[in-house]
Order: C-alpha cells, then sequence, then structure tokens
C-alpha cells in the first residue's frame, strides 16, 4: 500500500513555508508520508493541486485564498491551516493557530508559536556538515540570530548601537560567537558588523554567501540570541534545547509580548540582561504536538 500523500501549500517563502513543511514532517515522523510542495502565486488563477493528495497542509494568506478550489479537487483529503486563517475558518478541519494570536473555535489548536524544521538530526546534519570550519572556534560559543525591520520593530539607529554593543558583551564572555543576519537586516548594519567584528578569529560572521550554517550555529552553540523581532527564530532556538536570550529591538511587540512571556514561563528564553548565564533549557515541543493533532484528524474517516 503506498504512504498517504501530503501537499504543502504556501507562496513559497522561506519563513511561511518552513512552518507548514515542518509541521509535514512531524507528521511523517509519526506515521508514512510523502511530503511535496506546492507555491502559489499571491494574486491571480490558482493552479490545480495534483491528484491522490490525502493531507493539505498550508500557510499564508495565498493558501487561504486557494483553499475552496483545492477543497473541491480533493473532497477526500483533510485540510490543515498554520497561523490564523483570518477568514474561511471552516473550510480548514484543524487550524494550528498562535497561542498569544488567541483564536479560539472547535477546529482550533493553540500553541506556542509556530511550527518548525528543528530536530536533533538536522542540527547534527548541519554540524557534521561544517565541522571542521566549527572545530576551529573555542568553546563555549553563543550563536547570535539576528533579524530585522517589520510591522512591530524597526532597527533604528539606537538599537542597531545597542545590539552592537550586546555582541561585544557577548564575545567577551563566550570562547567564540558565531552570527548571522536575515535579509532583512539593514545593510548598514550588517556592514558595522563586518567592520567591527569580521576580523575577530573568533567571530564566525555568516554574510549569506555559500552554503548556510544555520542548523550548524543552532547545534554548535552553547547560547543562541535571538533579536525578537524574528518570532520564527525565537521559536526555533527554543526548540533546539539550549539555553536563549532574547535581544529586544525598539518598536511595540503588541500581542508578541504574550510569546514571550510563554517562552520565558516555559523556561526555554530569558531577556538579555548583559550577561551569559547557564539553565536547563528545556527543547520546545510544540511542532510534535501539533503533529499528534494533525494524526488524530487523519485517521478520523470521512
Amino acid at each position: 500500500m503506498e504512504s498517504p500523500a501530503c501537499l504543502v501549500v504556501s507562496d513559497g517563502r522561506r519563513g511561511i513555508e518552513n512552518q507548514a513543511l515542518g509541521l509535514a514532517e512531524a507528521v511523517a515522523r509519526l506515521t508514512p508520508l510523502t511530503v511535496e510542495t506546492l507555491h502559489l502565486p499571491r494574486s491571480g488563477a490558482v493552479p490545480t493541486p495534483p491528484a491522490g493528495v490525502d493531507l493539505w497542509i498550508g500557510c499564508g494568506r495565498a493558501a487561504v485564498r486557494a483553499v475552496q478550489a483545492h477543497r473541491k479537487a480533493l473532497p477526500d483529503a483533510r485540510f490543515v491551516y498554520v497561523q490564523d486563517p483570518r477568514a474561511e475558518h471552516g473550510a480548514f478541519d484543524l487550524i494550528v493557530a498562535p497561542r498569544h494570536d488567541r483564536l479560539s473555535g472547535p477546529n482550533v489548536l493553540n500553541i506556542i508559536g509556530s511550527p518548525n524544521r528543528i530536530t536533533p538530526e538536522r542540527l547534527a546534519e548541519g554540524e557534521a556538515e561544517f565541522a571542521e570550519r566549527l572545530s576551529a572556534l573555542p568553546g563555549p560559543r553563543a550563536a547570535i540570530l539576528i533579524g530585522g525591520d517589520s510591522k512591530h520593530h524597526r532597527f533604528t539607529g539606537e538599537t542597531c548601537a545597542y545590539l552592537l554593543e550586546a555582541v561585544e558583551r557577548i564575545r567577551a564572555q563566550a570562547g567564540s560567537v558565531l552570527i548571522t543576519s536575515s535579509r532583512r537586516s539593514p545593510s548598514a548594519f550588517r556592514q558595522a558588523l563586518a567592520e567591527r567584528f569580521g576580523g575577530d578569529r573568533t567571530v564566525w560572521l555568516h554574510d549569506g554567501e555559500g552554503p548556510n550554517p544555520y542548523f550548524a550555529f543552532l547545534s554548535a552553540a552553547d547560547w543562541i540570541c535571538v533579536t525578537e523581532d524574528s518570532t520564527n527564530m525565537l521559536c526555533e532556538a527554543a526548540s533546539a534545547g539550549k539555553p536563549v536570550y532574547r535581544l529586544a529591538v525598539e518598536g511595540n511587540p503588541g500581542k508578541f509580548r504574550r510569546l514571550y512571556a510563554a517562552l520565558e514561563g516555559e523556561g526555554a528564553v530569558r531577556p538579555f540582561l548583559g550577561r551569559l548565564e547557564r539553565w536547563d533549557a528545556p527543547g520546545l515541543a510544540e511542532t510534535e504536538r501539533a503533529a499528534g493533532a494533525v494524526l488524530e484528524i487523519m485517521s478520523v474517516q470521512s
């Protein structure tokens, strides 16, 4: 008998797709499941999904736009949405929503943050890929994950100055530092990081060129420090089972204050107050919990 087929639907943006893909991969660890992806245009005609899909997992506005047409094309499939769809709530068999959105309903599962692709195996593979370079960096190591401007946060001059000072303090307490920025990071700030730390042999500053050491950084670090604008990176770091520090960014976090509080309540994340401390950080297992809920709806006969 062939394994059930799962279709992961998004507009292809990495931060959006990885949430749905992470959930699909977690389900596949619980039961045989083949996973493929479909990237939708953000406007225009909705492409027809492939036949034979048993589980549909979507994330992002493009997926919400496509759900009614895809339900007609796949009448026997189970439909799951990650995040708050804001519309079409009844079109989904399960909605995996962040707890901080305070969404409720008979088909809603609230989790801390969002699903992700972090597993011990993926982290170990990432560290093995960069083992030679990592071996040259003394421990203990601190990874620093830097986001950028968002709806709620701004990398102002004051924020960038604070972050540069925070990196200096972290470097002074760790044997080595692993820094990576995102496409949202201001170019002037990336340049300032390169000027200040690019020549330091105890600092690995990933500039976006070449293979991405992101998973290697999460695996090799003794501490992980994340700018608070990136809720996805905060949740991924918290899932790695390492002490995680939240680096403040100027702005109004709004509902994300509830996420910070939930992560801190789990003992996974602390605000960075200038000192690196060690504690037993539990690995956040919300992706696995959501996968169990998906497995339950898959077992219900149509």
